[in-house]
């Protein structure tokens, strides 16, 4: 850091107390929203925090005028917290930072209009992300991580302050967001439950009138938990909606999507194209893919084992391990298209010994018990229609529509 005189570290803070108090003033959102974002590392607040650490009266400075004094519980931790993240020592940074949040709330509930809604935004964005940091600090040191849940909590009380009647609730939708970021972070989906419900019943709430941005991820997110809970049809709602209106300029967004969007699609029969996968980069699909079009039970279970620790990681490995079914069908219909070249007339009957035999080539033992049970499943979704001889092992497939599409419906329904 270049040599800071007294008076420029003075200058410096004043400044900011000034702008401070005059973006409340005038009532400007967007520079009240620079001068709180202590993450973004501008260089404006990086000098000021230089300018902390040698004119180290600030307290006073904003004491001795009624202009600072009326926002010195917002800014004095602010300060702090600027101070803290300047050395790197987050956890203190990150308490400083909730005080000061906690002094900015009820003065932004006392202000009638909606002009300082992108500031809460930051302060709503900034807790979550020094809350990370700190619970890191914490971990390395061999202590509990706390700050993380500590942040959801600040956030139900501003989702509190936002879901009234008024021009604030639009930002209701925000705050839901940074939420999900928080219960998915921590693994308390669950608590995701409440706000949800807010959300998508209560009156006050228009979800039509919410910024695009924060409707998109909300409906990545709530498409999660419906992949997590398999309502399959509800994810494809929900996560198509997200892929068409998110950003076409936001690869990353894009891809996050597809990367739940695409096993839901999977699970109604939907397959995606190889050059979307390429665009994406999401090539783990691929043989996933390739296993379905071909019946490819091997492939199937090769791509799964090759990415399990991704697939586990995105919660999507369960989804994909159930293909298996659709694998099956599609192995039973190459069978059958073979059989029915060789001799139409009996292309329905399809004998057990025939679908082990196929499977031994695929390198998959299974005796006869094995692959009864297995068609007696497909027969029970409603993947094959037909019944069983027993006595002469034989499936006999229904001459209309032996194999069902799923139409755009879960194998499981």
């Amino acid at each position: 850091m270049a040599y800071l005189s007294m008076g420029e570290a003075h200058r410096r803070i004043t400044e900011y107390l000034n702008r401070f108090s005059d973006a409340v003033s005038f009532q400007d959102g967007a520079s009240l929203k620079q001068l709180l974002s202590v993450s973004s590392n501008s260089p404006s607040l990086l000098s000021l925090a230089d300018s902390l650490n040698v004119f180290q009266d600030a307290n006073r400075l904003i004491k001795q005028s009624d202009k600072y004094s009326q926002f010195g519980e917002i800014t004095a931790p602010f300060f702090r917290c600027l101070q803290s993240y300047r050395i790197g020592n987050l956890l203190d940074a990150y308490h400083a930072f909730e005080k000061a949040a906690n002094a900015f709330l009820p003065e932004f509930r006392n202000w009638e209009s909606a002009w300082a809604l992108e500031a809460l935004y930051v302060i709503a964005y900034e807790i979550r992300i020094l809350a990370e940091r700190a619970d890191r600090e914490l971990a390395s040191n061999g202590k509990s991580p706390e700050k993380l849940k500590g942040a959801g909590s600040f956030l139900m009380k501003v989702f509190g302050v936002l879901a009234g009647k008024g021009p604030k609730r639009v930002g209701a939708l925000y705050v839901t967001c940074q939420l999900f970021k928080i219960y998915f972070k921590l693994g308390t989906v669950h608590l995701c439950r409440s706000v949800i419900r807010s959300i998508e019943t209560a009156r006050i709430f228009d979800f039509e009138e919410f910024p695009k941005r924060d409707k998109v991820t909300y409906m990545y997110y709530t498409g999660r938990l419906e992949v997590f809970n398999e309502n399959f049809p509800a994810a494809d709602h929900k996560l198509s909606y997200a892929l068409m209106h998110c950003n076409p300029h936001h690869e990353a967004n894009i891809r996050m999507i597809l990367k739940y969007l695409i096993p839901v699609k999977l699970s109604i029969g939907i397959l995606p194209q190889d050059r979307l996968l390429e665009k994406y980069g999401l090539i783990e699909y691929s043989n996933v893919v390739q296993a379905l079009k071909r019946g490819d039970l091997r492939l199937l279970r090769q791509a799964l084992q090759e990415h399990e620790d991704r697939f586990l990681r995105s919660g999507v490995f369960l989804v994909l391990e159930k293909l298996e079914l659709q694998v099956y069908q599609r192995l039973l219909k190459k069978i059958y298209i073979i059989q029915k070249q060789r001799d139409p007339s009996k292309a329905h009957q399809m004998k057990l010994e025939v679908i082990v035999k196929a499977l031994k080539w695929l390198e998959i033992d299974m005796d006869l018990d094995e692959v009864e049970c297995i068609v007696a499943i497909l027969i029970y979704k409603n993947l094959v229609k037909g019944y069983f001889a027993h006595k002469s092992k034989v499936v006999v497939l229904s001459k209309q529509d032996p194999f069902p599409k799923l139409n755009a419906k879960p194998v499981n329904s």
